[in-house]
């Protein structure tokens, strides 16, 4: 019997290994090659690694993680360590100590790209509490608001970590050290903090390892205080990617993770346990415990006020010029389809995430609890568990991008819920195998003796007893997987983007009333999964431990065993497919195109029989010209709206694109293979009320906008992630010549701040919200808030208005082209163009016309043709004034 036992068992280890090696290891390994090829030549060398280390910027950024990260572990160790304290050792109700556990777990239930919105709109100028306290508390962009951010995103885990700790701790020991006449610090130190050590160490080392790896909060907050995480992803999305260094700065976050398994693996023998624990009364202190539930009030106060503005923001009108009450961005979040289906997309992903990752969790601790199988076995699945629960997100991502771009996988579900189960592992792993430990040792022994084999005691016995672990390790794998991003940004596609991946596309164009609908759907959901999943765990924990093996029946452990597997089968086969529509049936469309052009192009498609048949995907100028450059022909979409000269590269580079078969007449010359369809002006943008408020005299050139008494009042976008910062930059080189533009552009920088953006909308929506007066943007976009009546005004600088154009081009897949793409390229063009003209007034066809209103006061073309090369040029111009 002991055979056949180890026989199943080492099947186990055998798939759970070659799942691991498939998409753990082999990743890994394909992403240190990488970092040794030369991108373009494939050439082995060290350069990525010598242009990384040398580059201007990368180790401040590394200093920044490492700063940042040390004092949010310190802050959030303490904190929590404090909220335990006051749960464990104080005589506070029963009712304040639950409040201490649930508002202290919350941050978790929500995505970390959701913390930095919620800072800018609870202490930014016009924040929630800054108009409650009349004055901004402190600036929340740079340190600051990652420290905030990066505490809140990590309390949840620190108090988990010591909360637990401190319920195993015997307290008798307190009563001994009183009786030896010990002082209450030293009964402190000896019988709390020294038992805590290794917790406490543990949480500072698990805290420091998720901020030094996030990327959602430093995201929104992050301002020019640059970190590890943000570099990656310039240099793996930004606007001119390199794989080959990207994989670099990838191995580099992987150097704290070997650190950290190592310093975990000594802690391991400063865990102090204890045989049983003793039930005592705690010695009453009514200083103590005002102290400690003023002081946990306080924190659970400073937690909740911070999410607060979620669930004000969504339902005002226009915050903050109108703070009536609507339901409408709720209504159009749920009925626009694009967006819900992200939701659904998400609920599917971590259903299927949760149930794969406990059968492998369950399967890992099996090998290691429940069976003889040699050390080293035990040892290997030990080992992985380590190493998954360092591994940083962003680098299992990135690493799925390089193995599996391509390949079936690509853009699927099915990556997707792999990733998510291989990242969240450890944890799981560990909470089965402490629960299997627990359990009664010779049930094996004894269903041998009654002829059972080692399937039938696991299946009857085993898993029946550990029903209630079983569904939190479902829980934890299903709230994980709803509010994750740093692994899935690289891998997930058009038609199987998540809701944390919508967020961060909606934060390019700054939606923040969608972005908020949609957390608090994330939030509402995990709320309900968890309430649901702890009251089926307690009801599992209520009923008899052993069960009577003779009374289980056979058909009940078959069928259950059947179902599971069915289900398993069934999302597995859902998620290869990616989803429910072939190509035939839509039109995938990638755009780098703001709010109003999406629209327009929607309705030339909608009203023209093509409702329902084409699915967009907007993203940043950088994020999609950098995907274009780098995926060329396997890129998923079939066409493609960008910004001209993004077009005109990747075509010389890949020679991607169709010649459109349908004749286009342009006023200028273009391609055969793009047509164009808008023309976008640059200006300076202003709030007229902050201007007034702050005595500030309106700008009339790019060159005022260098001047001290603008400091802190100023937004400008990043030529480094957005075309629309290209436009001031040609205006100034323009004017002034390469030298003289790095005068003035290093003075727009320093009054900027932190408010040099990666979006070329963002200096927009803060001048409308009141964050700065001033603002450099797209002038049709202020010229609509203007007519809205919003407090928005524009100059035109004398610099000149330069403009860029934006074209639709077909990707050429060969066989595989969609025909309904070339289609719906021509119906924008020819039934587009009128409404795209009432926004981008400028005329690109024949018979158009420019509006005499709207027309520029000082239209400019820059002298040199706009190339990618060009605006690497200036792109290194920009980094020179920063």
């Amino acid at each position: 019997m002991r055979r056949n036992k180890n026989k199943e068992i080492k099947l186990i280890f055998a798939l759970l290994t070659v799942i691991f090696l498939v998409f753990l290891a082999i990743p890994v390994a394909r992403l240190l090659m990488k970092s040794f090829v030369l991108d373009g030549t494939g050439e082995f060398t060290i350069d990525n690694y010598r242009s990384v280390l040398t580059s201007r910027g990368f180790l401040r950024a590394v200093s920044n993680s490492f700063l940042v990260s040390c004092c949010s572990a310190v802050v959030t160790t303490v904190l929590a360590f404090f909220l335990a304290y006051s749960i464990h050792y104080t005589n506070l109700g029963k009712k304040y100590k639950s409040m201490i556990s649930k508002v202290a777990v919350l941050p978790m239930l929500l995505p970390t790209i959701t913390y930095g919105f919620a800072i800018i709109y609870s202490f930014g100028k016009q924040g929630l509490l800054t108009r409650l306290f009349g004055r901004q508390l402190f600036e929340i962009y740079g340190f600051n608001g990652l420290l905030l951010g990066y505490v809140i995103y990590t309390l949840p885990v620190s108090f988990m970590l010591i909360n637990n700790t401190m319920g195993y701790i015997d307290k008798k020991f307190m009563i001994v050290s009183r009786l030896m006449g010990d002082s209450a610090f030293q009964t402190f130190r000896i019988t709390i903090l020294r038992p805590l050590l290794g917790t406490l160490a543990a949480s500072f080392i698990q805290t420091f390892f998720l901020c030094f790896t996030d990327f959602g909060i430093p995201a929104s907050v992050g301002g020019r205080f640059d970190v590890v995480a943000s570099v990656l992803y310039a240099q793996m999305l930004g606007s001119i990617p390199n794989f080959g260094n990207g994989a670099v700065v990838a191995l580099i976050m992987l150097i704290p993770s070997i650190v950290s398994i190592t310093i975990l693996h000594i802690l391991e023998k400063y865990n102090v346990r204890y045989n049983r624990i003793s039930a005592i009364e705690l010695k009453k202190n009514k200083g103590r415990d005002i102290f400690c539930g003023v002081v946990s009030g306080a924190i659970m106060l400073s937690v909740v006020s911070i999410f607060a503005v979620i669930f004000v923001v969504p339902f005002v009108s226009e915050w903050p010029y109108n703070v009536t009450f609507t339901l409408e961005h709720v209504k159009a979040v749920f009925e626009d389809n694009a967006l819900f289906s992200v939701y659904t997309n998400s609920l599917m992903v971590a259903a299927a995430t949760a149930l794969l990752g406990t059968l492998m969790a369950y399967g890992g601790a099996l090998i290691t609890a429940r069976s003889t199988v040699n050390q080293k076995l035990k040892n290997a699945i030990e080992s992985i568990a380590l190493i998954t629960n360092t591994i940083p997100g962003m680098v299992i991502g990135l690493a799925y991008l390089f193995s599996f771009s391509g390949t079936s996988l690509q853009n699927t579900f099915a990556i997707i819920i792999i990733c998510n189960t291989i990242h969240f592992f450890s944890t799981p792993y560990l909470m089965m195998k402490s629960s299997l430990e627990k359990m009664n040792a010779s049930w094996e022994t004894t269903a041998m003796l009654m002829g059972d084999n080692w399937v039938k005691t696991i299946l009857r016995v085993v898993t029946p007893n550990a029903c209630s672990t079983l569904l939190e390790v479902f829980s934890y794998y299903f709230v994980n997987s709803m509010v994750t991003i740093s692994a899935v940004i690289f891998i997930a596609g058009t038609r199987t983007m998540v809701i944390t991946t919508k967020i961060k596309e909606l934060q390019y164009y700054n939606k923040f009333n969608e972005i908020f609908v949609l957390s608090l759907l994330i939030l509402f959901t995990n709320a309900v999964s968890k309430y649901i999943f702890q009251k089926l765990a307690e009801k599992s924990q209520r009923k008899e431990k052993i069960i009577n093996m003779n009374k289980f029946k056979k058909s009940q452990a078959k069928k259950a065993a059947v179902i599971g597997l069915a289900v398993l089968t069934g999302v597995t086969a859902i998620g290869m497919t990616g989803c429910g529509k072939g190509k035939d049936e839509q039109v995938i469309i990638y755009s780098n195109a703001d709010d109003e052009a999406v629209e327009s192009m929607k309705h030339a498609l909608d009203n023209n029989g093509y409702e329902g048949q084409y699915v967009f995907q907007t993203f940043g100028t950088s994020e999609l010209g950098g995907k274009l450059l780098a995926e060329g022909t396997n890129i998923e979409a079939d066409m493609v709206t960008m910004s001209t000269f993004y077009v005109d590269s990747a075509q010389e580079q890949n020679k991607m694109f169709q010649d459109l078969t349908f004749d286009v007449k342009t006023l200028d010359e273009f391609p055969s293979y793009c047509a164009p369809i808008t023309a976008q002006e640059g200006t300076i943008i202003v709030n007229t009320e902050m201007m007034k408020e702050n005595n500030l005299e309106m700008p009339k050139s790019l060159k005022d906008l260098a001047e001290p008494e603008y400091k802190g009042f100023i937004s400008v976008t990043d030529v480094a992630s957005s075309s629309t910062a290209w436009l001031l930059i040609q205006g100034l080189v323009s004017e002034y010549g390469e030298d003289g533009a790095k005068d003035v552009l290093k003075g727009i920088y320093e009054n900027a701040g932190d408010h040099i953006e990666d979006s070329g909308s963002a200096p927009l929506k803060k001048v409308r919200a009141g964050e700065v007066a001033i603002g450099f943007g797209l002038r049709q976009q202020a010229v609509a808030d203007k007519e809205e009546g919003l407090p928005i005004d524009f100059v035109d600088p004398e610099e000149g208005n330069f403009t860029l154009t934006e074209s639709v081009a077909v990707v050429d897949k060969g066989e595989q082209s969609n025909p309904k793409a070339m289609e719906m390229a021509q119906c924008i063009i020819e039934n587009g163009r009128e409404e795209l003209q009432s926004y981008y007034p400028v005329a690109l066809y024949e018979g158009e016309t420019t509006d005499a209103e709207n027309l520029s006061g000082n239209p400019k073309t820059f002298g040199e043709p706009l190339t990618v090369d060009l605006l690497k040029e200036h792109q290194e111009l920009s980094e020179e004034c920063k």
